[in-house]
This record gives structure tokens, sequence and C-alpha cells, in this order.
């Protein structure tokens, strides 16, 4: 048994919580079976919004007319750009591992490992164990594959990860599922020429949304795809040379949709079953997440988790947040706290959707008073330039403090203009500071903030 100051289980962003423990001199273990950059580098948000890009700008050039431009598309390589990116990417992957390999006090292990106690691993191809006075859990996501469905185990379908490697355009796309992965992957095919057919069992796609995001996302996609909302898949089959799924709706309505490939796009699961967790002391919630406090110290001492496998976020950005608390609570010896107020996420669709804080629905539930603000993206001098007609900025705030609760944006380049109405809630802003006290540049698309706040009813004069 070789002993470690620290063992990082995961390399995505654990393996910068790794460089930086073996930087204060702890001898430190980066442990990953995979290549180095984890989900997001190379199965998550890195390959999927390259791609992504690359159907935006195609369908740019098909809706150049718009402007009095005429243009024609005589070619698609479209195995060759998803080769590209892949492989742009696995270098990048291999630059990481070469750079690990270089750095002093850390020993990185390029193997399946299992935990078999508290603070030992076992490696799967030697079966030599190492144990680690400090641990950091950063094992990541996979995935999630329901058993539930019929089926599904005798056939050949798809996941995120696959899709993201696909090097043929399918002729018929069945995605099962209408959350984020859902809505950028259909929207990926469709342009570049599936037929694609939505199957979600809530009434409206990205149902965690704002209803009114998910709303107007619902009708988008439903001039772009065929979409059937409440219906469960409950089986699948091939059927010739297709593969056919069937879904009902709670009323007993049973459809039959055939497509040439199925993607299952049903969410995400921690990677807690597959690493030996029962082997610790370790505790999880009922759903396989690592349970963290605000230091990310897991109820094991000497035991950290960050990432998807801890559930603070799922987000990349919230893994690389956590990673930084990581180090100075694990590297550094100091009591960090994690804040994870005003988190941001994006779906990079067409059109994309930025949202931070509480939906109407949330605040409802929680018995929380609120006002409206909204303001559309076509109502702006921006939007006649870029040729929008649709989309929305929508505001949420306290009626008397005036601060923001949540905010969500639909529209061009809503991944950006989220990060106005972000650090405004963050640090206690009002949309009073955002509709009066901050200038903003005009024509510039952020206006429709400017004026979605400036929607918000006063009650207090």
């Amino acid at each position: 048994m070789t002993d470690f100051d620290c063992i990082v289980f995961g390399g995505g962003t654990g393996n910068t919580v790794a460089s930086a423990a073996a930087a204060e001199g702890l001898e430190t273990a980066l442990v990953e079976k995979g290549p180095l950059g984890g989900l997001c580098l190379n199965r998550g948000c890195n390959p999927s919004k390259m791609l992504i890009e690359h159907a935006r700008t195609l369908e740019r050039v098909r809706n150049a007319d718009q402007f009095g431009i005429d243009t024609s598309v005589e070619d698609v390589r479209f195995e060759a750009l998803v080769q590209e990116v892949n492989d742009e990417l696995a270098e990048i992957a291999d630059e990481k591992e070469e750079t690990k390999r270089s750095e002093g006090n850390l020993t990185l292990f390029r193997e399946e490992a299992r935990f078999v106690d508290d603070h030992t691993i076992e490696l799967a191809d030697t079966g030599e164990t190492h144990s680690g006075d400090r641990i950091v859990v950063a094992a990541g996501s996979e995935p999630a594959v329901p058993n539930a469905i019929d089926g599904l185990e005798d056939i050949s379908y798809l996941t995120s990860t696959d899709a993201l490697q696909f090097e043929a355009v399918p002729e018929e796309l069945v995605i099962l599922g209408g959350g984020y992965i859902a809505a950028e992957l259909g929207y990926y095919f469709d342009t570049f020429g599936s037929d694609v057919t939505l199957i979600e069992a809530s009434e409206s796609l990205l149902a965690r949304e704002d209803d009114d995001v998910a709303e107007e996302f619902t009708a988008v996609a439903g001039e772009r795809h065929d979409v059937h909302t409440g219906y469960r898949v409950s089986a699948v089959a091939e059927a010739g040379e297709g593969i056919t799924a069937t879904a009902e709706s709670e009323a007993g309505e049973a459809i039959e949709v055939t497509g040439s490939e199925i993607l299952v796009a049903l969410g995400r699961k921690p990677n807690t079953e597959g690493i030996g967790l029962d082997a610790t002391n370790v505790e999880t919630t009922d759903a396989g997440f690592i349970e963290t406090d605000s230091q990310l110290r897991t109820n094991v001492d000497g035991v950290w988790a960050i990432g998807d496998i801890a559930e603070n976020g799922m987000f990349k950005h919230s893994g690389d947040y956590e990673g930084e608390i990581a180090i100075d609570n694990v590297a550094r010896g100091k009591s960090r706290q994690a804040d994870f107020t005003a988190l941001p996420h994006v779906i990079f669709t067409e059109p994309q959707i930025g949202a931070v804080g509480k939906t109407e629905a949330e605040l409802d539930d929680e018995g929380i008073d609120y006002q409206v603000g909204r303001a559309e993206i076509a109502d702006t001098a921006m939007a006649r330039a870029l040729k929008l007609d649709r989309g929305f900025a929508k505001v949420l705030a306290d009626p008397d403090s005036r601060e923001i609760l949540g905010c969500h944006i639909v529209g061009h380049e809503a991944s950006m203009l989220i990060h106005e109405a972000a650090p405004a809630m963050r640090y206690g802003g009002t949309v009073d500071d955002l509709a009066s006290t901050l200038l903003h540049a005009h024509p510039a698309l952020n206006k429709v903030l400017m004026k979605a706040c400036k929607d918000v009813p006063d009650d207090t004069h």
C-alpha cells in the first residue's frame, strides 16, 4: 500500500484540485479511468456547444436572405466536422494528461478504481491499494437509463455521449425526454437534416424552467419537431429497419413513434454506484448523490465531494466554483463556505434560454409574494437589426425590497444577457438598480432586461 496525503477520485474539475494540492506540497494521487477533463471537456458541454455552433452557423447561412443576401449550401461535411470537434478535444485531454505526469508531488492513475474503505481505494488493473489522509470524491455523473422502459435493454440506442460522437445524420431521430439535453441535441440534429420527434412525460418541454419559458420553448420546438408532451414512454422495440417507441398519457391514450435511431435523454445520475461507495460510511441522498455541508465536507472526516456527484448544481461552472472551495479547504486547510446564491444556468438551443433564481411556480409553492416584469425582445431596436421576432425577458421581484428573486430570458444570446441579472441578485441589487442606475448602451440587446425591470409594478410609492 502506498500512502498519499491526498487522493482525488475523478479527473474532471478534480484535476485542478489535485494539481493545487500537489503544488501545496501534498503527495497527491489523481485517479481517472477516462481522459482528463471529465464530462464537460470530453462528453458534455465542450463538444455539444461546439457542434451546436456548427448548426447555428448553418442556420444563419440558410436564413441570410432575410438580410437581402442570396446564399446556397453546397455541402455539409457532417462526418468530418464531428471528427474534427472530437479530435480537437481529445488532443486537449492528452495535453492535460502529459502536464499532470510532469507535475511534482502528483501521481496519475489512469485506470478504474473502487473504494474499499473510507480512505482507501483499490485499482482495478493491478489490485494495488492506496490510502489518503484527505479524499476528494469528484467522480461526476453519467446518462440516466431507466429500467422501467420495456425492451430498452434489447435495442441499440444512443445516449448523449454517443450522440456527440455520432458521425451520420439520423434520418428519423426519436428523443425520449424533453429536458435541456433533448432540447439541445434535438436542435442540433434537426438543423443538419434529421426528422426529430420529442416525447416528454410533462405537459411541456423544459418543465423545470419557469412556466412562461417552458411554454414559449415548447411552441418553438413544435414548429421545428414533432412534439408529444404528456406522454410517458413505456416500451421500445425494433420495427423493420427502425425502432418504435410506445408512450402513454395519464388518461391511457397511447401513441407509437418510429425512427431510425432513438436517443435516451432522460437526465443524468451520479456515478456513486460504480466506485464502491457502499464500502464506505459516506452518506448519500435517496437519488444517490453524496451529501455535503457548506464546506463541501461529507459526514466522514477528511472526505470531501465536489461536482455532479455532490448535487450542488450539476453545472460545469458550479463544479469549477466547488473546485476553488475544495482547493482552499483541502489543500490549504481553510474553512471556506460555498455560497450558491444566484447560480445561473443556460440552455444552448435556438433560441437560447438563460435563468437565475426562482421560478414563479417555486415562489408560489414557498408562499413568497412577488411582482412580475416582462419585456419582449421584438420591442428593442437591436431586434430590428437582428431580425428577431420572438423571445422575452422576465423578472420576478420582492414587492417591498424590490430585490430580484428570479430572472428568465428566452432569445438571442440569452446566455450572455442573464449575466446582467446574476451578479445583481448575488449582491442584493434591485430591479430599480438595473432599470435606472445601470446605464444601458443603446441599442444593445440587453436593454430588454432594463425594460423588464421597469415593467415591475412599484407598490412601495
